[in-house]
C-alpha cells in the first residue's frame, strides 16, 4: 500500500500549521487515517511500517498531527512519507479535529500512534462499509500488546459485551478511537471543550444521530499497553471513573475542560502539560496527603 508524499516534499513544506497540498492523479482517496501524536517517537514508527504493510491495493493518505512535541515526532512521520499538520493546543480533540479537516478522504479513520494493524485491517473495513452501504461508521475493538494478566481479559469482555449489545439491542455502547472509521460527509466535527471521553463518547454520540454504526468484533487493532503499567486499581478507579467518565461528563455539562486529561505515558524528558482545570489537581493533592500522612505516622 503507497501512502503520503515523497520525502523531499515534506522536508520542504512541514513549516508549524501548514497543511501541505497532495496532488494525487488517482482523485480524492476513499480512506484518510488520521493519528493524533504527541512525543510518540518510541512508538509511531511501528504504527506507519503496519499501515504501509495493508494489503489496501489503493493509495492511502496517512495524516499524522504533531501535537505540539517536543521530541523526533515529525520527522519521523515525514521520514516515512506521512502527511504532517502541527497542532499547538495539545488534547486529543484539538489534534483530531486538526487532523480531520486537512483529510481529504472520503472516509475518516481514527486510530492513535501506538497502535498497530493486521495487514487485512483496512481491507475488513472497506468490506463493512460495502456490506452496510448505509452505514455512517464502522468501528471494531482494540487489544492491548504485552498487556498484565488482566489487560486482555478486560479488554476482551468490554468489547464481547459492546458486540453482544450491538447484536441485541441495534446500538453500539462505546468506541475506541483507535477503531473507528466515519464518513467525512457525516462528521459534525469533535467538541473541543472536551478533554478524555470526548474523542470516543461524544463522537460516538454524534454519529448515532446521523445513521448506523457497524460493530465488526473481527477487525482488532493492536495497542500498547502502557497505559495500564499503574495497575488495574488505578486504571478502574483514576483513568476510567474519574479522568475519562467523570471528566467527560463534567465538561460536557459545563462546557469547558473544568476536569484535564492523565498524565500522559511516554518515554520522554518533556515537563510541559495539557491544558486543565482545577478539579485536574485532586489526584495529585490526594496522593500528596497521604504521603504526609503516611510520614507523620512514622
Amino acid at each position: 500500500m503507497r501512502f503520503g508524499r515523497v520525502q523531499h516534499q515534506l522536508r520542504r513544506d512541514q513549516s508549524p500549521g501548514e497543511i501541505p497540498g497532495r496532488p494525487d492523479a488517482t482523485g480524492r482517496p476513499r480512506f484518510s487515517v488520521v493519528i493524533p501524536a504527541f512525543n510518540e517517537q518510541e512508538c509511531l514508527g511501528a504504527c506507519l511500517t503496519s499501515l504501509a504493510a495493508q494489503d489496501y491495493p489503493t493509495p492511502v493518505e496517512i495524516i499524522v498531527v504533531d501535537n505540539n512535541s517536543t521530541d523526533r515526532t515529525a520527522s519521523i512521520a515525514a521520514a516515512a512519507g506521512a502527511t504532517v499538520v502541527f497542532e499547538a493546543e495539545r488534547g486529543v480533540c484539538q489534534a483530531r479535529q486538526r487532523g480531520t479537516e486537512a483529510a481529504r478522504g472520503e472516509i475518516i479513520v481514527s486510530t492513535d500512534a501506538d497502535t498497530t494493524f493486521g495487514p487485512g485491517w483496512l481491507s475488513g473495513i472497506d468490506r463493512a462499509f460495502t456490506r452496510h452501504r448505509g452505514a455512517v461508521a464502522v468501528a471494531g475493538p482494540c487489544r492491548f500488546t504485552a498487556a498484565p494478566w488482566w489487560g486482555n481479559p478486560y479488554s476482551t469482555g468490554l468489547f464481547g459485551l459492546v458486540g453482544l449489545l450491538k447484536k441485541t439491542t441495534g446500538r453500539v455502547v462505546y468506541i475506541s478511537a483507535t477503531n473507528i472509521a466515519f464518513r467525512k460527509s457525516a462528521w459534525s466535527g469533535y467538541d473541543t471543550r472536551l478533554t478524555q471521553g470526548g474523542d470516543e463518547l461524544d463522537l460516538l454520540r454524534r454519529l448515532q444521530r446521523v445513521g448506523e454504526i457497524v460493530f465488526d468484533t473481527t477487525n482488532p487493532t493492536h495497542t500498547s499497553s502502557r497505559r495500564l503499567d499503574q495497575g488495574l486499581l488505578y486504571n478502574i478507579t483514576v483513568t476510567v471513573l474519574y479522568y475519562y467518565l467523570l471528566g467527560y461528563a463534567l465538561n460536557r455539562t459545563f462546557g469547558r475542560p473544568v476536569l484535564g486529561t492523565a498524565r500522559p505515558f511516554r518515554q520522554t524528558h518533556d515537563r510541559a502539560r495539557p491544558r486543565v482545570g482545577p478539579a485536574a489537581r485532586l489526584p495529585r493533592l490526594a496522593g500528596a496527603t497521604w504521603l504526609i500522612a503516611a510520614w507523620r505516622r512514622r
